[in-house]
């Protein structure tokens, strides 16, 4: 904005669009010394300006210096028309072609319009709304043009929200530095609320050129208009700062350091009389003074951290508050308040990192190598805010390390896990016994810099008491147009937590409030196919366990075999973190044969297994249950991955009734009503005795009951067992089903599809049937699940049926509808 303060319209002194002379006092005058010249309905009279660009909702004074100019304007008025305002883009040029003028311009209406006594003409023009220029109409003595009509935009969204909010905030910033500026401006800056209105009214009163100007004018879309504004604005609030700066330097002179010196001295003087005078203190005293010099604080936080130094100085050390005082100021001068660590990013040395810490998660480094990639390109960008949702044991916490180690950056891990406090986020307030800031501003510290790689570990725990709830208190530090100014309950100033890179980890999305959720971009881990955890037992977890037994590679190995046989059963988990406590068992039983020198060289096979690590935990039961009528194979999704579950049917004498067992939830039992009525209704085409339902009673056990289990996707499965019951078909032991049914046979779709193919391929399975409408989720299956399966998309529940019951051939006793091909 100018740093003149703007008069009102019809006093101002604008650029004349013409030439370079002031006008002189108005005096009213008729429009004269124009011929009657005709225009078209749809053309413009255009009038070209030297420096001048007139803004829709705007008001300006112009002087008419150009014959031409002067006789549209008179033209205008003549036929009540609309003018429209040109920039030429040579100032200098007298008699502008149409290829010197912009295409977009400003239509404007002429208010007033006075000849002054020394033949100056001058006229007030109203901006209404913006064109761009299609083609020039010949044969008049002024610019005359067919235009295009600019519509502002009428879109909201948060964007254009924040970026109103921010340039209102810079606009009135820049007032307040000026120096008498009119109380009806910034209550003009303040009222305006529509995003089109205010930029362009902010442009207008901005100390920049005609060309930024004309830059302005020509950008439509309103979400890159106040973007360029608040650039442009951003830059002139930065001068003024800097001009207040030195301002305020220039007044501190040489006499008030020399006054300072002169009292402490007397100061000292007197505590020596009283008997208060402590060396100890005086060095304490001047040792803070140090650290506040060398901490570079920003000022207001200096100016705060010497108040409370003063306040120190002055207090006797018996003082209650003297030890409170001394450690706020330790935390302040203690904080990186301009420390960073800025190691020279080799994109191709952290790949290389990532590879050698992480096997498979191809789409996570991806975007950790772009944001690095963007960091190298933009270093003043704000750093991304990740959240990795994935099962325990997948290497969530040990992904955010090497992220570190990318980036050369330090790390701070900072857990929420049972966090219910909101002070432990935003700090205790210093009138209280032992505080402390947050975790948050603790990490901080402990890293020594301003860009560490802070992880926010198990961030769906945070629970919520009286005392607050922390997961609102995150809403700042996680929100990167806000974390900028945190402000610590304790310190008491702000702190810039936007060059911190946040990564958050969580095992359950659902569990992590929604405007948290929104301020993340989530990043989900599957659960391992058992050949990558083979592969991450290979190339990791046995060398960390060699090395935590105390044993070298040559005193111990596991071969490919026995690291299967431990995945496969003794093992039943998405991550690894079980199959690492396996293997250090394994190897804890070779060491010890190593210390007490029975054994050089120990090889764990298969069959030595049992030795270190007992029976089998988990047998191939697959076949053995579902080798009998009436046994299906679901599929399900738990917080800790996927999961196969089995669900058997029986039917005993009874009078039609359906027994559901297993600790089912309302949903699940819904679906096995369901299933049964689909079952009743389709007996006839299933080769069902329809009479059979009258003196039976059909129960329902899903096993493992002690477990709660909820949701719709066991429809099929369910359908598929009654079915499997009903005509005596074994239900194939290597088949898999999941999806919701509906009562007229369709096969819906469900969630968790990717948990739930993994853990079909860790149980050995070789077929999964889907519902078609999931195939969308097929992209998102691991590469080795895909390549261990045979999917089947089912449309209906016949699909389901025909794919996973065995032959009639192999079917077993049951009472059946006979036909007539029988």
């Amino acid at each position: 904005m100018n740093e003149q303060t703007p008069a009102p319209p019809d006093e101002a002194k604008s650029t004349p669009a013409d030439n370079d002379s002031a006008p002189a006092t108005p005096v009213a005058a008729e429009p004269n010394g124009a011929e009657t010249i005709a225009v078209p309905e749809d053309a413009l009279i255009l009038i070209t300006t030297r420096n001048l660009v007139l803004f829709p909702g705007t008001v300006l004074p112009m002087t008419l210096g150009r014959q031409r100019s002067v006789i549209a304007a008179q033209t205008a008025i003549r036929l009540s028309r609309p003018v429209g305002l040109v920039l030429q883009r040579d100032a200098a040029s007298d008699h502008p072609m149409p290829g010197d003028l912009h295409e977009v311009g400003t239509e404007a209406n002429l208010l007033r319009y006075v000849t002054s006594p020394d033949g100056a003409h001058h006229v007030i023009c109203q901006g209404e709304r913006r064109f761009k220029i299609k083609e020039f109409l010949d044969g008049y003595p002024f610019f005359v043009a067919r235009i295009e009509a600019v519509p502002e935009p009428e879109e909201q969204n948060t964007e254009i929200d924040a970026r109103l909010h921010n340039l209102r905030s810079q606009a009135l910033e820049v007032l307040q530095l000026l120096p008498q500026t009119p109380s009806e401006l910034v209550n003009a800056v303040q009222s305006v609320t529509a995003a089109p209105a205010l930029a362009d009214m902010i442009a207008s009163f901005m100390d920049i050129t005609a060309a930024e100007k004309q830059e302005i004018l020509e950008i439509f879309p309103i979400a890159r208009r106040l973007e360029r504004i608040s650039q442009l604005l951003g830059y002139r609030l930065e001068v003024l700062r800097l001009s207040r700066q030195i301002s305020d330097r220039t007044k501190e002179t040489m006499d008030e350091r020399q006054r300072e010196f002169l009292l402490r001295e007397q100061l000292k003087t007197i505590q020596k009389e009283l008997g208060e005078g402590d060396d100890a203190k005086g060095q304490e005293i001047a040792e803070l003074r140090q650290k506040i010099d060398d901490a570079k604080m920003p000022e207001e936080v200096d100016s705060h951290a010497r108040k409370e130094l003063g306040r120190l100085e002055r207090m006797p050390e018996a003082a209650g508050e003297y030890s409170m005082v001394r450690t706020y100021i330790e935390w302040l001068t203690e904080l990186p308040w301009s420390v960073e660590d800025e190691a020279p990013i080799d994109i191709a040395e952290a790949r290389k990192t990532l590879d050698d810490d992480h096997y498979g998660l191809r789409k996570i480094k991806r975007r950790i190598l772009e944001y690095l990639a963007i960091h190298k390109l933009n270093p003043q960008g704000r750093s991304p805010i990740l959240c990795f949702v994935g099962p325990p044991g997948v290497g969530k916490t040990s992904l955010g390390q090497s992220i570190a180690r990318a980036t050369g950056r330090k790390f701070v891990r900072v857990s929420l896990g049972g966090v219910h406090d909101e002070a432990e986020i935003r700090g205790h307030r210093r009138t209280y016994i032992g505080a402390l800031p947050g975790n948050i501003l603790q990490g901080i510290r402990r890293a020594a810099t301003r860009n560490c790689v802070m992880m926010l570990d198990e961030i769906d725990k945070l629970g919520r008491g009286v005392q607050g709830d922390p997961a609102s208190a995150l809403l700042e530090v996680l929100d990167p147009e806000q974390n900028s100014t945190f402000r610590d309950n304790y310190l008491g100033v702000t702190f810039d937590l936007s060059r911190v890179m946040f990564i958050c980890t969580a095992n359950v999305i659902d569990d992590i409030p929604g405007p948290l959720r929104d301020r993340m971009e989530v990043i989900t881990l599957p659960g391992y196919t058992e050949e990558e955890k083979f592969e991450i037992a290979k190339r990791y977890l046995i060398a960390r366990q060699l090395k935590a037994n105390g044993l070298k590679p040559e005193q111990a190995e596991i071969d490919d075999a026995a690291i299967h046989s431990i995945i496969r059963d003794y093992t039943r988990e998405a991550g690894v973190r079980q199959l690492e406590r396996e293997i250090g068992t394994a190897l804890r039983g070779v060491a010890m044969q190593v210390a007490e020198a029975t054994a050089e060289h120990v090889k764990l096979t298969t069959e030595t297994l049992h030795d270190s690590l007992g029976p089998r935990r988990f047998e191939g039961e697959v076949a053995m249950r579902t080798s009998t009528p009436g046994v299906a194979t679901g599929l399900a999704w738990t917080p800790v991955g996927g999961d196969i579950l089995f669900i058997e049917a029986t039917r005993i004498p009874g009078r039609g009734g359906l027994i559901l067992t297993g600790q089912l939830g309302d949903v699940m039992k819904e679906s096995a009503q369901a299933a049964l009525s689909l079952v009743k209704s389709k007996a006839v085409a299933l080769g069902i005795d329809p009479t059979i339902f009258e003196g039976s009673d059909i129960h329902v056990h899903v096993p493992a009951g002690a477990i709660p289990k909820d949701g719709p996707s066991a429809g099929v499965a369910m359908f598929t067992a009654l079915v499997s019951l009903l005509t005596g078909r074994t239900v194939n032991s290597t088949t898999a089903m999941t999806g919701e049914i509906s009562l007229r046979g369709l096969v819906l779709p469900v969630g968790g599809i990717k948990e739930k193919v993994v853990a079909a391929a860790g149980a050995g399975l070789t077929t999964v049937i889907l519902p078609a409408r999931n195939r969308k989720d097929y992209e998102e299956i691991p590469d080795a699940a895909r390549d261990a399966l045979r999917f089947i998309w089912a449309e209906r529940v016949e699909d389901v049926t025909e794919a996973a019951l065995a032959t009639a051939d192999s079917r077993r006793d049951a009472p059946v509808l006979e036909t007539a091909a029988d």
